[in-house]
């Protein structure tokens, strides 16, 4: 308990209370004011034992909150972000959103960093572009982007160019024909996707054949191939298939190519980040601009973090054969997409079990589908909560513990923050970059990796390159 308290370690919130006999005060582990000597400390388990032996709670990180799961700070947010969401054009600027708030812009920076890992800048932008995604089916770009939030339309276009690679008016047009093309950074690192696609040989769903990528999707009940091709700063990307083209899908297949080449992240801040620190720089040596590429869709990310639990890479591959082989629909060539919640839903526990499944496995990944496919659990709207709401809904679904919640967070959902304490890889990666004579423990990988905060997802992924190899598929 000591160690958690001096490592201020937020796993251990909940576990015990930290009493100062020489202040009065209890605290959770994780507070940030300066720690007391451990001859001064008792431990309680509750707030009202501690409240009952006569210490007040602190004022800094609020324990009798923590404990009644009431957090103000979160509730202002999420209150501010309900606005934002219901009338994003009254929020033209950070300003805009401070004076709402009452809060100064630092006070609403650190808010954002802390809930969404983002800036309020960047988390604004974000909402503005999905918004505009939707509102381009039955609307002109120059309304869109208006209605969407959006002060000008030079930078509508702008960010939403940077977010998917096209401009509103061509993403507008998909679904005319069967090809599009993105616009690439003129930093972007191809080679990275290409490996994570490349990885399984045997894999019936993603192929690397020279520079071409080809990844089997399926949306609505329809199946297709993705061939994504770079040329230059430009990727031509092509649907094959005998479906019919129609905006749907082709919206589909881009948003699958936006994903898999990892264009939404910004590799900037974390450069700037490591570069202010010189024991930390040498990382992202030779891939400065690296960005994670994330999984097809949130469902084919989640199917990997239950199929990955507590077994080999190799093991895991071939549990995941049998699943798409099962169920995942045929997309030609021998190609099969990766099946969607609905499709893993209407498994028996025994139609895993009799594929090498054990029957634990087989039951957390069909629930899970249940849960999705169902509508009780909203996957996808995940990726707008505040970091902390995402992981508590994902860790209350059964076989989800915090390895699997961080990890789906990171590949399937984007979120910048995340990470997968207890991962194989990332403990041998911290244990060599850092040259220590041990294997570090939870608490010790999360003060590590407190050097790389607000940027721990991208650091993970250096760091599990820094081995020639990433877990996952």
């Amino acid at each position: 308990m000591l160690e958690s308290m001096y490592q201020r370690d937020a796993a251990a919130n909940g576990r015990f209370l930290i009493a100062v006999r020489s202040t009065g005060i209890f605290c959770l582990p994780s507070c940030p004011a300066r720690k007391p000597l451990a001859g001064n400390v008792t431990f309680y388990a509750t707030p009202g034992e501690a409240m009952n032996a006569g210490f007040r709670a602190c004022r800094r990180c609020r324990p009798e909150h923590f404990y009644r799961g009431y957090d103000p700070d979160l509730a202002e947010l999420e209150g501010l972000l309900e606005l934002v969401r219901t009338e994003p054009s009254a929020f033209r600027s950070v300003q805009d959103l401070a004076a709402r708030s009452g809060s100064g812009v630092t006070r609403l920076n650190q808010l954002f960093r802390h809930y969404l890992q983002a800036t309020p800048a960047n988390y604004m932008t974000m909402l503005r572009v999905r918004a505009a995604r939707a509102l381009l089916a039955d609307m002109p770009a120059s309304e869109a982007g208006f209605s969407a939030g959006f002060d000008s339309g030079s930078a509508f276009n702008e960010n939403f160019r940077r977010l998917t690679g096209m401009s509103p008016g061509a993403y507008r047009r998909l679904g005319s024909k069967r090809s599009f093309e993105l616009h690439l950074p003129d930093d972007f690192l191809p080679e990275y996707p290409r490996q994570m696609l490349a990885r399984d040989p045997d894999s019936v769903t993603e192929r690397v054949a020279g520079l071409t990528l080809i990844k089997a999707f399926s949306n609505d009940g329809r199946a297709a191939r993705l061939e994504l091709m770079p040329r230059g700063n430009r990727l031509r990307c092509e649907m094959l298939s005998r479906e019919p083209v129609d905006p749907l899908l082709m919206r589909a297949a881009h948003e699958i190519a936006v994903r898999t080449l990892g264009l939404a992240s910004d590799p900037l801040p974390f450069r700037r980040h490591v570069e202010r620190h010189p024991e930390l720089a040498p990382l992202i040596a030779g891939r400065p601009t690296m960005r994670i590429p994330q999984s097809a869709d949130a469902f084919e990310g989640v199917a990997w973090a239950v199929i990955g639990q507590q077994i080999n890479l190799r093991f895991a591959y071939i549990l995941r054969h049998s699943l798409i082989e099962l169920c995942g629909l045929q997309a030609g060539d021998g190609f099969i997409a990766h099946p969607d919640s609905a499709r893993v839903a209407a498994l028996d526990y025994t139609d895993l079990t009799r594929r090498k499944f054990s029957r634990q496995k087989a039951a957390y990944l069909i629930d899970f589908a249940r849960l999705i496919a169902s509508g009780e659990f909203a996957l996808q709207g995940l990726q707008a909560l505040p970091a902390i709401q995402a992981e508590k809904k994902l860790r209350e679904v059964r076989g989800i513990g915090p390895w699997s919640a961080n990890y789906i967070m990171l590949r399937a959902l984007g979120f910048a923050d995340c990470v997968p304490i207890g991962d194989t890889g990332l403990v041998t990666a911290l244990e060599l970059y850092f040259q220590l004579d041990h294997r570090p423990n939870a608490v010790e990988t999360h003060a590590l990796m407190q050097k790389f905060a607000p940027h721990r997802s991208l650091a993970t992924y250096h760091l599990w390159r820094s081995l020639g190899d990433i877990p996952g598929p």
